[in-house]
């Protein structure tokens, strides 16, 4: 599934609050707590809306380190095989007005080594009418027990490990009856999911779609629902002929029955997990796009919209054919399916899902031309298509190895970027990524690969997509690009169409390098945890000398690590290399240079997954912006020219606002508008050049800083933006509007609040947030009703800003709604959020009664009641140090 984390949307909205944005940290003080600067992803397969990955909001959590738990959990062994699952043939007819599913199967299995005379099936919330032994002649009855979750079959004789034999199940699936649960990466588990089946909705279509990870297809149909299981398939579904259907493979035929129905025939015949089967009905519409292999063979690509998005599909998904070309080439390994869809569903309960031959996708991809002009979803696409190796051709065999499949998948993401659109771009969202696993660490470190966990749900976290991700990427390194990609090629082949644990993996590089990478693989794939370093530097010039320390700063209970480290010293002479390895927790490397020392670069090639506190000269500093190569050197040179002025700052921000990469750009444009004063005469130029920027991100930037450093010197610039094209620019000439004059951003938010693009409605709650009166009340309210995820995220945060500026009555009647949000909210960063807006307001009230307003007294004193009653209630970890717990 799609994962990852991801920090575009948080870093706008920080934007959006007009708060500063330095790179790497952000403070911004609120009670005890020190907000990190991160983006979390990503899954199903990604997590929230996109990303790609986990996306947790950047300013929600704060910790100390963490601890590694001490807490016993239980061990989680790999299913063991008694009978395998050879064949699925289903029959299914969707009941639209019950919201169920009519399903006749019929599984064909063989025992897997030990004889048997008994089949447990997973078969979650069914009615079950028969199960019988089909044979040549006849079906036979069989006896069975059933409880709701597993069908206990006792068959008719015991089979030998020689013998095969095929059960009937004729049955409904119903899947409202369930008690549902979820994750935050999967956030409801009922596996079948009916869409205004009545079409009595005007803003829906009539939908049915499945979700089968983590174990739910059994939810749909009864097989074993475990990953180390394979099976092939075949799907009959008799639909209303105005329906298109979907499932995986081909569809073999169609067949228009005499009630005006339509039965269409799916068979894939390459076996793969339960969990991979997918089903998708409504009325979408096919764009049809082609693929051709190294073997000169043609495979459909489609893309199954909305109809209103038929025109934009090849703009959305057309990246596709290219993505399994370089895919397969990188990897020496075709595409091994026989087709490849991609589907877009309404009410998705993930990201999106990498059902072999058949991705569904959450509407957020279903984007409009306009919305294109700032954004694509070529990452989560790039993600879902790289598991049909790693995922769906070998698959992990326990959720314990689950990285197996979603950190090849993240890093999917970085291949394609860095294939796509440079090594950069791939640096800056493998940054994001790295900072979404740093974010997770501060309250849970654990093993990438695990085998205690509480629930399997707990896999899909930061650690499997984001650090996994990482930690392929300096395996990279550390091999090198040949070695990797023909170890990669290897794993794959030795265990296509078949299931692998990390050994498997390992050996997969120890057999292609001839290297014992067991001590890489037991630090980072099977322990916990990650350096954090102290760097500091001695320069003994008359001697031609610095001394660099490496100091691994985590907690002293903690592992010490051992990594290569590639440290760069540039003189007036040139760059020398040194590859050096750490080993101990103080590490010190005494290095010669000739010349003049004009920087140190330590970790040079920015593979590294650490924290660093890289204590040099800020003149060193200057000298990394301007000459070290990579993406990371500049951010980090940005990060330490802070928000103090001086002329080594000045000249790292010069550089920044001209940087090649547009994230650079819009990152310096933030440092700068932190800064206390901003000379016109000396920015003025440079920041006219990026409110014309080519990308819409930092122009949306530059009007930011002018606003609130330039007056009104922009101004016509600000009102054009409201026409642009580009929703991104047009919210920020808004917010620029109303940092420049208030009254008249109020004015001009009224008109734009019916407007229904997240962006949009980003910067009118923002605009009401900080400007907004009584009147601007209502317009909370319905947030706060329509509103989900991510924009339940901010919307419930920037309402808590409004409640703060306004007067006790309003304040008062907002009380219960952010009580409700934070006991009920989802996931839980929503509900941490609403911890924080109501804190605000403890704070406000207090000021308030300080300055003798007997009125707040009171108030104050119902809210602290309300926020220890909140705080008892808490059950979730993850939340106890946002409430003093």
């Amino acid at each position: 599934m799609g994962m990852q984390i991801h920090s575009e949307l948080e870093s706008w909205v920080r934007q959006m609050r007009g708060e500063r944005i330095f790179g790497i940290h952000s403070y911004r003080p609120m009670r005890t707590f020190l907000f990190v600067f991160s983006a979390v992803l990503l899954a199903g397969c990604t997590l929230f809306n996109k990303n790609t990955a986990f996306e947790l909001p950047d300013d929600v959590v704060t910790l100390p380190p963490a601890e590694v738990s001490s807490e016993e959990k239980p061990y989680r062994a790999t299913q063991a095989k008694v009978n395998n699952l050879l064949h699925t043939r289903l029959e299914l007819a969707p009941a639209w007005e019950r919201s169920e599913l009519d399903g006749l199967a019929e599984l064909s299995f063989q025992p897997y080594f030990y004889p048997t005379g008994r089949l447990l099936l997973d078969a979650k919330g069914f009615e079950v009418r028969e199960v019988s032994l089909v044979t040549d002649s006849v079906r036979l009855p069989l006896v069975y027990a059933y409880d709701g979750v597993i069908l206990d079959i006792t068959l008719d004789k015991t089979y030998s490990r020689f013998e095969q034999y095929t059960v009937y199940i004729d049955y409904t699936a119903k899947p409202e009856e369930l008690e549902v649960g979820g994750s935050a990466a999967i956030t409801s588990d009922k596996g079948l999911y009916f869409i205004d089946p009545l079409d009595t909705d005007p803003e829906k279509p009539t939908q049915l779609w499945t979700q089968g990870q983590t174990e739910s297809s059994s939810c749909w149909f009864p097989t074993i629902d475990q990953p180390n299981e394979r099976t092939t398939q075949e799907i009959f579904i008799t639909v209303e002929d105005r329906f298109k259907t979907l499932s995986n493979g081909a569809l073999v035929y169609s067949n228009f029955n005499d009630d005006g129905t339509r039965t269409d025939y799916w068979q894939q015949e390459q076996d793969h997990p339960p969990y991979l089967f997918m089903l998708a009905v409504g009325e979408f519409v096919i764009a049809m796009d082609r693929w051709e292999n190294t073997r000169g063979e043609e495979i459909m690509v489609n893309y199954y919209v909305e109809p209103d998005y038929g025109p934009v599909a090849y703009k959305i998904f057309g990246h596709t054919p290219e993505m399994l070309t370089f895919f397969s080439d990188m990897l020496d390994y075709d595409y091994p399916w026989p087709k490849y869809s991609q589907v877009v569903v309404r009410d998705y309960v993930s990201g999106a899902m990498e059902n072999t031959t058949a991705t569904i996708h959450g509407e957020f991809v279903q984007l409009t031309e306009r919305e294109l002009i700032d954004e694509n979803m070529d990452d989560i696409i790039a993600h879902e298509l790289f598991h049909h190796w790693f995922g769906d051709l070998v698959t992990c065999e326990s959720w314990s190895n689950l990285p197996l499949n979603e950190s090849f998948a993240t890093y999917g993401e970085y291949l394609w970027a860095e294939h796509k659109f440079g090594r950069d771009q791939a640096e800056y969202e493998r940054f994001q990524s790295m900072q979404g696993y740093i974010q997770e660490s501060r309250y849970k470190q654990v093993p990438l690969i695990r085998f205690e966990y509480e629930d399997k749900e707990d896999m899909f976290d930061a650690h499997s997509y984001n650090k996994g991700g990482c930690i392929l990427h300096m395996l990279r390194g550390m091999v090198g690009d040949e070695a990797f990609f023909a170890s990669l090629s290897t794993y794959l082949k030795n265990h296509q169409f078949g299931t692998a644990e990390v050994h498997n993996l390992r050996m997969a590089f120890e057999n292609t390098t001839g290297l014992d990478l067991n001590w890489f693989f037991d630090q980072w794939f099977l322990g916990a945890g990650h350096p954090d370093l102290e760097i500091r530097y001695t320069p003994l010039d008359s001697i031609g000398q610095v001394i660099v320390d490496v100091d691994q700063i985590q907690n002293g209970d903690r592992r010490v690590f051992d990594f290569p480290l590639a440290i760069d010293v540039y003189t007036s002479t040139g760059v020398t290399r040194h590859d050096l390895f750490v080993r101990e927790r103080k590490n010190t490397f005494v290095l010669d240079f000739e010349g003049d020392l004009l920087n140190v670069n330590v970790d040079a090639d920015k593979a590294l997954l650490a924290e660093k506190e890289d204590v040099k000269p800020l003149k060193w500093w200057a000298h990394q912006m301007d000459n070290a190569p990579r993406y990371k050197d500049r951010l980090e040179a940005l990060a330490a020219a802070g928000d103090t002025s001086g002329a080594e700052e000045d000249a790292i921000l010069k550089l920044g606002i001209d940087d090649k990469h547009w994230s650079l750009r819009r990152t310096a444009l933030g440092i700068l508008q932190g800064q206390a004063e901003v000379p016109a005469e000396t920015w003025a130029s440079q920041v006219e050049a990026r409110i014309l920027d080519s990308k819409t991100q930092v122009r949306a930037s530059a009007m930011a800083l002018s606003a609130v450093t330039f007056g009104d010197a922009h101004k016509d610039r600000f009102y054009a933006a409201l026409n642009s094209k580009s929703y991104v620019e047009m919210a920020a000439g808004l917010e620029a509007i109303a940092a420049m004059d208030p009254k008249a951003g109020l004015e001009e938010a009224k008109a734009l609040e019916d407007l229904e693009y997240e962006r949009i409605q980003l910067a009118v709650t923002s605009v009401y947030s900080r400007n907004g009166g009584p009147a601007q009340h209502d317009y909370f309210k319905r947030r706060l009703e329509e509103a989900t995820g991510n924009d339940l995220y901010t919307a419930v945060s920037l309402y808590g800003v409004y409640l703060s500026n306004q007067e006790l009555p309003v304040i008062q009647s907002g009380l219960d709604r952010l009580e409700a949000v934070a006991r009920d909210g989802r996931p839980w960063w929503v509900k941490y959020t609403a911890y924080e807006s109501l804190y605000r307001l403890e704070e406000t009230l207090s000021e308030r009664s300080e300055k003798g307003d007997e009125n707040a007294r009171e108030l104050l004193r119902t809210l602290s009641t309300r926020l220890d009653n909140i705080a008892a209630d808490e059950t979730d970890k993850r939340l106890f140090p946002a409430l003093d717990k």
